[in-house]
């Protein structure tokens, strides 16, 4: 009797042990820092698992160790400048003892990686067709037209229109979720058993995210697939993930089944992830943020934080009130704007691509008017064409009387003092060759205000510390600084001109839900100190609702619909607003 339990006991042990798929034991990983050849610990004693068959979400701000992780589970790191220590169990065997040869038979074919940009994981000179063709036949015995033929099913597989067409499609010809269906097709070429997506959806649009998850359950679940989903937002591992890992300043702080995480959650930092995120079931006038929750003496009940942040009624209707009373600081009249498509030897024009269509709405001063829509409905090209960084087809934009659409090159000039536009890349928006202090004291020796560079350099620190950033970063270049730095900044230069009027395009799309919380709050602190009016550009309802005081959703180049952003929110009356709200994550 004693023998069968044993082995009954035995038994049950293993069986326990093959449902591990991936079992890694305290994970440490240093960089080697090359300036005073010290060791930089970026990952603390990490440890965690999942099974066959199950997603574990691993979430985190940036610099959390996130990445970092993900990538010694496929060795990628440069052996010379980075220590591992601990272990990586993949079905029972140690990851890290396997030399440079031997890890090559698990990476891309038993474990393979989704990277968080697709665009710079793809080479642009070579097909989308070409680059999933060439990883099947490196890592399978099979010619190149079994690898074509497998290459189009694959296409098929993850949902992307016209499969044979894309075949033979560049990178840049395709939209930001057709590149990230190219990129899981490459990752499934060889049947992998762990698939681990490293922010797959950041910066997309919250529909396409969510098409994007919900291939990727499908595929998980059709193929039998376990997978790693990292991310910067609590709200999508709710949509994806079965356990969660919360990483902070390189450790696990907290872990357990989503439900329990999301409903019960311990630690301080897990507590400001879920907070920080927009809610668009509230008014709140400050989103709480990450630092509210992370000290005692700062902790304090999430119920009473947002009781002393909501806006009241009377609040909201006061004003309203002030806004609507006052005559409108930029109108704009069926405006268009077309770009032709021309074909032919000689380009003769076909038709045209009508990015805005008769658009007319109005902005009050003091206000913020929230743009609402997926990448293509004509949202950004309005806003570049208000400040005709893009030249109108048709139509008027009158800003404080005057017709914008007909300013010469000086006019342009003087009123783009008064209407500034953050981009959406901060990076690419800044000289990487000129010092950030330069980079916004350019605006002002352009435009001559103030009498010397002493002056301007002492107005540029005082700029400085109004967007929380400090006086010695005035000689540091923009690849020095995070990317909610470098918002921080390009809002600075957006400030510098003492502007009246700002587009903000995109601006918070690709910051971590933190660092989108604090960016956020500092625009509406900016708006009430200078009277700022704001267009705010963004694909996602939930920020554009928090935000606005009014809101317009666009499609196709066209206004589906206006209003209050509680009214589209609770009573949306174009299915194209419905989709967008049943998109939003969590």
């Amino acid at each position: 009797m004693d023998d069968k339990i044993t082995i009954l006991i035995t038994d049950f042990s293993y069986q326990d042990r093959v449902l591990i798929m991936l079992n890694v034991k305290n994970l440490d990983i240093q960089f080697l820092n090359k300036e005073d050849h010290s060791w930089l610990k970026a990952v603390n004693h990490v440890s965690f698992s999942i099974e066959k068959g199950k997603v574990l979400g691993i979430v985190g701000e940036s610099g959390s160790g996130k990445s970092v992780t993900s990538f010694s589970i496929m060795r990628l790191h440069d052996p010379q400048g980075t220590k591992i220590d601990g272990e990586i169990e993949f079905e029972q065997i140690n990851l890290l003892d396997l030399s440079a040869e031997e890890i090559r038979k698990y990476r891309g074919n038993k474990i393979a990686m989704i990277f968080q940009e697709p665009m710079t994981s793809l080479n642009p000179v070579f097909t989308c067709g070409y680059q999933v063709k060439e990883a099947i036949m490196l890592h399978q015995n099979v010619d190149k037209h079994s690898a074509k033929a497998k290459t189009i099913a694959l296409f098929e597989e993850v949902q992307l229109p016209r499969p044979g067409s894309i075949f033979d499609s560049y990178p840049h010809q395709l939209s930001g979720g057709q590149k990230q269906r190219v990129m899981i097709a490459m990752a499934l070429s060889c049947n992998p058993q762990l698939l681990i997506a490293d922010e797959p959806t950041t910066a997309l649009d919250v529909t396409v995210q969510k098409t994007i998850l919900e291939l990727l359950l499908k595929l998980k679940k059709d193929r039998g697939m376990a997978m790693i989903f990292i991310t910067h937002d609590l709200a999508v591992i709710g949509e994806i993930a079965d356990e969660v890992a919360v990483m902070y300043k390189g450790q696990i702080v907290e872990q357990g089944p989503v439900k329990a995480i999301f409903e019960t959650p311990e630690h301080p930092y897990t507590k400001g992830l879920l907070a920080c995120r927009p809610n668009p079931h509230r008014s709140l006038k400050r989103l709480p943020v990450v630092a509210d929750f992370l000290s005692t003496d700062k902790e304090m009940a999430l119920a009473h934080l947002l009781e002393i942040n909501s806006y009241t009624p009377q609040e909201i209707a006061l004003r309203r009130k002030a806004l609507y009373s006052q005559d409108p600081l930029l109108q704009v009249k069926q405006l268009c704007t077309w770009y032709p498509v021309k074909k032919g030897l000689f380009g003769k024009i076909s038709n045209y691509v009508k990015a805005v269509d008769d658009i007319t709405f109005d902005v009050f001063p003091g206000e913020t008017l929230g743009l609402v829509g997926e990448s293509g409905c004509g949202k950004t090209t309005l806003g570049r064409s208000i400040i005709r960084l893009t030249d109108p087809t048709s139509g008027q934009i009158l800003f404080d009387g005057t017709d914008i659409t007909q300013l010469n090159a000086d006019g342009l000039r003087r009123m783009r003092r008064d209407v500034q536009i953050i981009f959406q890349d901060p990076y690419s928006s800044l000289n990487p060759r000129l010092t950030i202090g330069s980079a916004i004291m350019e605006p002002l020796q352009v435009h001559k205000m103030l009498d010397n560079d002493a002056q301007r350099k002492a107005y540029v620190l005082d700029l400085l510390n109004r967007v929380d950033l400090k006086p010695e970063h005035f000689n540091r270049y923009p690849h020095e600084f995070s990317g909610g730095q470098r918002q921080r900044i390009v809002i600075a230069r957006a400030l510098a001109l003492k502007p009246r009027f700002i587009i903000c395009d995109e601006s918070v799309s690709a910051l971590d839900v933190s660092v989108q919380a604090q960016v956020l709050n500092l625009l509406r602190e900016l708006q009430q100190e200078f009277g700022l009016t704001y267009i705010f550009i963004s694909h996602d309802l939930a920020v554009v609702k928090h935000i606005s005081d009014r809101m317009i959703v666009m499609n196709k180049g066209k206004i589906e619909e206006q209003g209050f952003p509680e009214d589209i929110y609770n009573n949306p009356q174009a299915e194209y607003t419905k989709k967008l709200i049943a998109a939003i994550p969590g």
